[in-house]
């Protein structure tokens, strides 16, 4: 029951990280077009808005989950051997951590004042 459940919430979890993906990259896609920036200022000053801010944040945030998801499940149904399967989703687990630190360090440091 626990594997289904858990199975359960991954899907889920991957369902609503692409919804609210895809929708962000309108929403950029569209603002941009509309409204590009001419200059790293025009950068600065639109992620310096919060709501800006708190979105670019977690759309990084729902990408790296749904990347997780995607990758935990082709490793769990492809990668066999144990060991192998424990060190390719510790590597991949590392990596992701490490980009989604980075991507809160450049909003973070893209949202201060100048």
């Amino acid at each position: 029951m626990s594997r289904q459940a858990s199975g359960l919430r991954a899907w889920v979890l991957q369902r609503i990280s692409a919804a609210y993906i895809g929708l962000y990259i309108i929403y950029a896609t569209g603002h941009f077009i509309i409204n590009p920036p001419q200059s790293h200022a025009d950068w600065k000053a639109w992620v310096a808005d919060p709501l800006v801010a708190f979105a670019l944040s977690l759309f990084f945030a729902l990408l790296l989950v749904h990347a997780w998801v995607g990758i935990r499940d082709v490793l769990i149904d492809y990668v066999k051997p144990i060991m192998a399967r424990v060190a390719l989703l510790t590597l991949f687990g590392l990596g992701f951590l490490g980009c989604g630190l980075w991507a809160a360090k450049v909003i973070f440091l893209a949202a201060m004042p100048s």
